[in-house]
C-alpha cells in the first residue's frame, strides 16, 4: 500500500486525527509494521503537517514551495490527490503547530539525526522561493526549540540555507575564523563523513531523508568553499 494512502486511512476520522499518526507509528511494534515503514510514516506526516503550518504562518504557499515539496517527496502518479488532501487537512486543522512539533519530538526521542532531518527538510521547503520570511523564520525557530535544539544549534542549521552577503560559513561548520585552514579542513571532512547521504542510506531511511542529506551536504560543501576562498585572499 502506498504510504500516502496509508496516511489517509489513518486520519480518515477527521482533521484532528492527523495528530494520532505519531502515536500510531510509535505503537506499532513487532511484526505488525516494520521499522522502516514506521519511520517513513512518521517522517512524511511530520513534513506534511509542519510544512502546511509553516505555509499558514506567512499566509502564502508559492509554486516553488509546492515544487520543492514534490521534489523531496516522490509522489507516484495517482497519489497526488492524497498528498493534497493531507496538506489541506493539516493547514486547516485547529490544532496549533506546537502540538504537531511536540508529537514529532516525542516520536523521535533521542534520535537527533532524525530530528535534524525534519528541520533541514523544513528549511529546504522554506527557502524554495529564494528567501525565508520573518514569520517563517520565527516559526522555524519555535519548532526547533520544541524539537530540543538550542539557539546556537538553530543558527547553525539556518546558516546552511539562509545564505546572504552577511551570512557566516564558519557557523555552518562550527569553526572559528581564528582556526587554521588545516583545522577547518579536518572539521569539514568529519562533517562530510557524518552527513554523507551514504550513511543515510545505510540507516535504511526513506528516500526523502536521503534527498535532504544531499541538500545538507551541499550546504556544508558550499560553506567550506567560501572559507577556502576567504583564506586564500587573506
Amino acid at each position: 500500500m502506498a504510504i500516502w494512502q496509508r496516511l489517509i486511512e489513518i486520519i480518515d476520522g477527521g482533521a484532528a486525527a492527523l495528530l494520532a499518526v505519531f502515536e500510531w507509528a510509535a505503537a506499532m511494534v513487532g511484526g505488525m509494521v516494520d521499522p522502516e515503514t514506521r519511520r517513513q510514516v512518521a517522517f512524511s506526516a511530520a513534513m506534511i503537517a509542519l510544512s502546511a503550518k509553516m505555509a499558514k504562518a506567512d499566509g502564502v504557499v508559492t509554486s516553488d514551495e509546492v515544487a520543492t515539496f514534490r521534489r523531496l517527496f516522490v509522489v507516484p502518479p495517482g497519489e497526488e490527490r492524497h498528498v493534497a488532501r493531507l496538506f489541506d487537512i493539516a493547514k486547516e486543522d485547529v490544532a496549533g503547530y506546537e502540538a504537531y512539533a511536540t508529537r514529532v519530538a516525542d516520536f523521535y526521542g533521542d534520535d537527533r539525526t532524525g530530528l535534524m532531518d525534519v528541520m533541514d527538510g523544513l528549511f529546504v521547503i522554506a527557502t524554495a522561493d529564494g528567501a525565508v520570511h520573518d514569520l517563517e523564520m520565527a516559526y522555524l525557530e519555535n519548532v526547533a526549540s520544541i524539537l530540543g535544539f538550542d539557539h546556537l544549534e538553530f543558527e547553525r542549521i539556518a546558516a546552511r540555507y539562509v545564505i546572504s552577503e552577511g551570512s557566516d560559513p564558519y557557523l555552518v561548520l562550527g569553526v572559528s575564523r581564528a582556526d587554521t585552514i588545516d583545522a577547518i579542513r579536518r572539521r569539514y571532512r568529519a562533517l562530510v563523513r557524518e552527513h554523507h547521504p551514504d550513511r543515510a542510506i545505510a540507516r535504511g531511511v526513506p528516500p526523502e531523508m536521503v534527498a535532504i542529506a544531499h541538500e545538507r551536504l551541499a550546504a556544508i560543501n558550499a560553506a567550506f568553499e567560501r572559507i577556502e576562498y576567504e583564506k586564500r585572499l587573506n
